[in-house]
């Protein structure tokens, strides 16, 4: 009783003595800096864009955009950006997610200028006009956007302007957390420990040190100087939380919470309030919808086109594996579809016959350490057609096959054998939501790295993430990606 009673009296204490402090200077200007670099470099295009569309004109003595009309244009471009929040500070720079936004403010900002011209009776040179500053805008911004993803993604990952980072809750949420985050340089977060008055046992994660509790936080900001702090899950009241998160935006350090139920908070949110309470409604794709019955039709007719597109390389393929393996071309193997139906899945062959007596894992092996099944099991038995086929991905191109009879989707996660599929699903969490959908040649797990031997749990998380989210975009940005994680792949094992 004692005990409690002292460090009750202690944190009393503190919170007045918090109260008593003044504020320090604001640590956000990292965020700030950002932000005024992207808008500087943007005006920086947009008048590269100007004066490249001004000199085109007048070398091939088309009609041009007036000053005055590209100064609105410019103006409007920069008012829509801002307005779409391309200027706030991103935890996680998207170059595809702002190419997007770059063409969507630039067509929109043109439509503005066209139809107010339109309306005060201009001539009829409008559209000729229009048309190549808004082409040359789109452009230019897009390659300043890139220059600045680019630049400050190697600046993270080098650790010049990483934001040292405390993070709320000791917990298993709180160590993926900082796993997370030490896995990936380039968001610019760099854990230093843990807060939490009452750290519970984890011993899988990062070694990151638990640095003290609530009372704790004006030393710790001083001392390593935090810039971030990320509230995840802790035994920690609910007025201690509210406290510490006030006083964090007192001290100018940027706070984010990681929600309850997080698994069910995806990227379409809505928030009403009633009152001073919050009600978050997540609005998730409907995987029995028929958004995913365009998916699929989609999925057919692009199938059908790349197959056709693909043949000489299909055929120089299955030519070569006649040759060096003979028959059969086609590997089949029985894998896990969509609401847990087995179907054959097809690939190039590229391995020789298996040997008596050769080494093959035991499936009871790949649950135990949470790794993936995938890759070379056993001996390697590739040819060297073999391994050029799996570098470059060619091998997979059979399963193109598998989209146009509906049993594959282009996107979306990657079958199992059936084996490890009843395995997975009782021993790790949420593996059998990812047979809500169709299996995918590729998916968002695949481009984020988690191919082969890699993480089973994170592979499960990045697919129910993708299922929850989707949107054709989501698709074109994964298979846009698949083709630069092909091209960097075969570039770094020539």
């Amino acid at each position: 009783m004692t005990s409690l009673q002292t460090t009750t009296d202690r944190a009393t204490a503190t919170v007045h003595a918090l109260r008593a402090q003044p504020a320090r200077p604001a640590r956000l200007q990292s965020q700030r800096s950002w932000a005024h670099a992207a808008l500087a470099i943007d005006a920086a295009m947009l008048v590269a864009a100007a004066g490249a569309t001004a000199l085109g004109a007048y070398h091939a003595e088309l009609p041009r955009m007036s000053a005055f009309g590209f100064v609105a244009f410019a103006a409007l471009v920069l008012l829509a950006a801002g307005a779409r929040g391309m200027y706030a500070p991103k935890l996680r720079l998207d170059v595809l997610d702002d190419l997007r936004g770059v063409a969507t403010v630039t067509s929109l900002a043109a439509m503005v200028v066209l139809a107010a011209r339109v309306m005060f009776g201009d001539d009829g040179t409008l559209a000729a006009e229009i048309f190549r500053p808004w082409v040359f805008a789109t452009v230019y911004l897009a390659a300043g956007r890139i220059a600045l993803s680019w630049t400050q993604a190697r600046a993270h990952a080098s650790g010049d302007s990483a934001r040292p980072t405390l993070i709320v809750g000791a917990g298993r949420v709180g160590r993926l957390m900082a796993q997370r985050l030490q896995e990936r340089p380039e968001l610019g977060l760099k854990p230093i420990g843990f807060l939490d008055k009452e750290p519970l046992d984890a011993p899988d994660g990062p070694t990151l040190p638990v640095l003290g509790a609530s009372w704790d936080l004006d030393r710790l900001v001083r001392d390593y100087r935090i810039q971030h702090v990320l509230v995840t899950f802790s035994t920690a009241r609910h007025e201690v939380l509210l406290r510490l998160v006030r006083r964090c935006e007192e001290l100018g350090v940027q706070v984010s919470f990681v929600p309850r139920l997080f698994e069910r908070v995806g990227q379409r949110v809505s928030i009403d309030h009633l009152g001073g309470l919050p009600l978050v409604t997540a609005h998730h794709a409907d995987p029995k919808g028929w958004q995913f019955g365009v998916k699929y039709a989609l999925d057919r007719v692009l199938a059908s086109l790349a197959l056709l597109l693909l043949s000489p390389v299909l055929i120089a393929a299955m030519v070569a594996v006649r040759t060096s393996l003979g028959r059969p071309i086609f590997f089949r193997q029985t894998r896990i579809g969509r609401d847990g139906r087995p179907f054959e899945m097809l690939k190039l062959r590229t391995m020789l016959p298996q040997r008596d007596g050769a080494n093959v894992p035991e499936p009871e092996w790949f649950p135990s350490d949470d790794t993936a099944p995938g890759g070379v099991e056993g001996d390697d038995r590739r040819t060297r057609v073999g391994s050029f086929l799996r570098r470059t991905s060619i091998d997979e191109l059979p399963q193109l096959i598998n989209v146009v009879r509906g049993e594959m989707s282009l996107i979306g996660p990657r079958p199992e054998r059936p084996e490890f599929a009843q395995m997975f699903e009782e021993n790790v969490y949420r593996y059998g939501e990812r047979h809500r959908v169709r299996a995918g040649i590729t998916g968002w797990a695949q481009v984020n790295g988690l191919r082969g031997k890699t993480s089973l749990s994170d592979r499960v998380e990045w697919d129910n993430h993708y299922i929850e989210n989707w949107s054709l975009w989501f698709d074109v940005k994964i298979a846009v990606l698949t083709v630069l994680s092909v091209f960097r792949m075969y570039r770094v094992t020539e």
